[in-house]
């Protein structure tokens, strides 16, 4: 599965309109010339980043791996009745990883904590993997519990809010979101 490039393209986008309106003259400029595409370096930049291979000992600043948050995840999994595969589908969707990931609308660490959300389950530094997943997984346990095994319910709580499941307004991107992460724990439970 390669990267979903579809904010790339919308800050691209947003960034050549913003361009044309406050210096419509250099913008003629840049693109009467042939110039290459800011996207297309974009996607070779990306690309060339995709292939070059890391252990997790060389990983990015950042970012870590299963194999380093096992122990973490194994625990939580047990502790708080939530299968693994689920817990891995969830910050492989949510961060790619990244334990200092932050969201455009403020959600932080690898199952990307709501500030407010973080500070009622507990979590004082979600920056710390161990007290992000803990706290991530006691919340997707609650919300699993509040919607009665209904871990897709619980998804999509988690994602964009219980006051939206509830009303039944659960936004596009919200199935989506449940839509990857189950596509993705659904492949993780066949391999174990």
């Amino acid at each position: 599965m390669g990267p979903n490039l579809t904010n790339i393209t919308r800050v691209l986008s947003r960034i050549e309109e913003i361009n044309h309106r406050i210096m419509p003259d250099l913008y003629h400029a840049q693109h009467t010339a042939p110039l290459k595409s800011k996207f297309v370096e974009v996607m070779n930049e990306v690309q060339s980043a995709g292939r070059k291979t890391r252990s997790s000992t060389t990983l990015a600043a950042g970012k870590t791996s299963y194999t380093e948050l096992q122990d973490v995840i194994d625990s939580c999994a047990e502790k708080y009745n939530v299968d693994n595969e689920l817990i891995r589908a969830m910050i492989q969707v949510e961060s790619g990883w990244n334990t200092e990931a932050v969201s455009n609308k403020g959600a932080q660490g690898l199952m990307q904590l709501m500030p407010r959300t973080a500070a009622m389950l507990g979590v004082t530094d979600p920056f710390d993997p161990e007290q992000n997943i803990e706290g991530g997984v006691r919340y997707i346990s609650d919300l699993t519990d509040k919607y009665r095994g209904d871990i897709e319910k619980a998804l999509a709580a988690y994602n964009a809010g219980p006051a939206r499941v509830d009303s039944g307004n659960i936004p596009e991107v919200s199935r989506r979101y449940v839509k990857n992460i189950m596509s993705i724990y659904r492949k993780l439970r066949e391999m174990s």
